[in-house]
């Protein structure tokens, strides 16, 4: 399992390379013209080691000794992540824009509601996903936004798989209202491809819009903002935690580390992590969150392994300085692996009941325990918004890219005299 996923990220990496050098699609936002010099400034994949991410970590932590010294330091990296993701180069024009939603079927399920929802995004763009709602509640709801990962098998989609259903549904039922939506190039959002240069971009932008839509409901309380998601959905999960002040709880999935950057163009293929200004790694910029309540969940077979030893201290250490440790929490799970099954969902529904006011109990079977056999699944057609047009399917990497990748490395090194 852990081959085929170190696989699947090293070809991501080989993908994104090549689409640096085909045309732009339909992109709305100007790439800066340096985007060579940003490239060699990327940190993707396995971009170090364990120990050398140790040693980084003991840098960061030797720039601070209390709160005012770490803020400081936040708030530069914070900046600089946003310049980096070209956040500051959205307009107010299209950020500000009119949703003009498009309201879909909207099914009715045993005690909630799921609708199929579009909402523009960036010019000639639409955010598309499916809006969980309890069917009854008292005031406004907390909202959770669920974005998804990688994935290429047909029968475990996106937005569509059974495990972003569940999690989706029992949200509802705690009573949030969950928003599930899909990854630039995937699913009904074909505007992009997913290896364009600036997905990192486009998919923080859209969780962002989601999150505006979601608040001019008037059956929502924005002051109870979660997000949670695994592997490249926890990715998604911990940069909206660092670019979006209105998120108040966040649980990246199998996801964080210090060492792994994600080895696909929407997690790693911008200047986030490392510029001139500045250098950060995913365990530092999860620190940025501090001191608003974040759980971690971690597995035995992915870069997340060594999660308990490496990255979880030094965040609790920064919590320290808030004395807010208990607002933060690792679980970690030796003998699974890299998914958000149902272990890892059991102990999302908990957290996130305690921070956003949840009633985990409307979980709960007779005998105390998760019980998410009220789920009825939905077929991936019936939760499109658009019927009439097929999905966007993403398909595995080839192992011929591999020479082609290595070229790649060998002319960006020697245009930018790297040795």
């Amino acid at each position: 399992m852990l081959k085929r996923v170190s696989l699947y990220f090293t070809f991501s990496f080989i993908f994104f390379l090549l689409s640096c050098n085909k045309p732009k699609v339909r992109e709305t936002i100007n790439v800066a013209s340096n985007q060579l010099q940003d490239t060699v400034n990327l940190c993707i994949g396995d971009y170090q080691t364990p120990k050398q991410a140790k040693r980084q970590l003991a840098k960061f932590a030797s720039t601070y000794n209390n709160t005012e010294e770490w803020e400081k330091r936040a708030k530069r990296i914070r900046k600089a992540f946003i310049k980096g993701a070209k956040l500051d180069q959205i307009p107010d024009s299209i950020r500000n824009a009119a949703f003009n939603p498009i309201i879909g079927k909207t099914h009715l399920m045993n005690g909630y509601t799921v609708t199929n929802i579009a909402i523009a995004g960036l010019p000639g763009h639409y955010i598309t996903g499916n809006l969980y709602k309890p069917t009854t509640s008292k005031g406004k709801n907390p909202i959770v936004l669920c974005p998804h990962g990688h994935g290429f098998s047909p029968d475990d989609y996106g937005r569509f798989r059974p495990a972003e259903q569940k999690r989706a549904a029992a949200l509802a039922i705690m009573g949030a209202v969950a928003f599930t939506y899909d990854m630039v190039g995937f699913g009904e959002n074909a505007a992009f491809k997913h290896t364009v240069s600036n997905a990192l971009q486009i998919q923080t932008f859209n969780s962002m819009r989601l999150l505006d839509y979601l608040c001019s409901l008037d059956y929502t309380d924005c002051t109870k903002v979660g997000i949670t998601g695994s592997s490249g959905g926890g990715t998604q999960s911990l940069y909206l935690s660092v670019a979006d002040p209105r998120v108040t709880v966040v649980i990246p999935v199998v996801m964080t580390s210090s060492y792994f950057f994600g080895g696909c163009t929407c997690e790693s293929g911008m200047p986030v992590h490392k510029s001139k200004n500045h250098e950060t790694n995913n365990v530092d910029l999860a620190a940025l969150f501090a001191p608003k309540p974040a759980l971690f969940i971690s597995d035995g077979h992915d870069w997340t392994a060594n999660f308990p030893k490496l990255g979880f201290p030094y965040l609790k250490n920064i919590y320290k300085l808030y004395h807010a440790e208990k607002n933060i929490e690792n679980v970690h799970l030796p003998d699974e692996y890299h998914d958000y099954g149902f272990s890892k969902r059991k102990a999302a529904y908990k957290f996130l009941a305690k921070h956003l006011g949840l009633n985990y109990s409307a979980i709960l079977n007779k005998n105390g325990k998760v019980n998410e056999d009220f789920v009825r699944l939905i077929h991936t057609q019936d939760l499109k918004v658009f019927s009439d047009k097929p999905i966007v399917f993403m398909k595995g990497w080839s192992y011929e890219w591999s020479d082609v990748y290595k070229q790649k490395i060998e002319e960006l090194k020697e245009k930018n005299n790297i040795k």
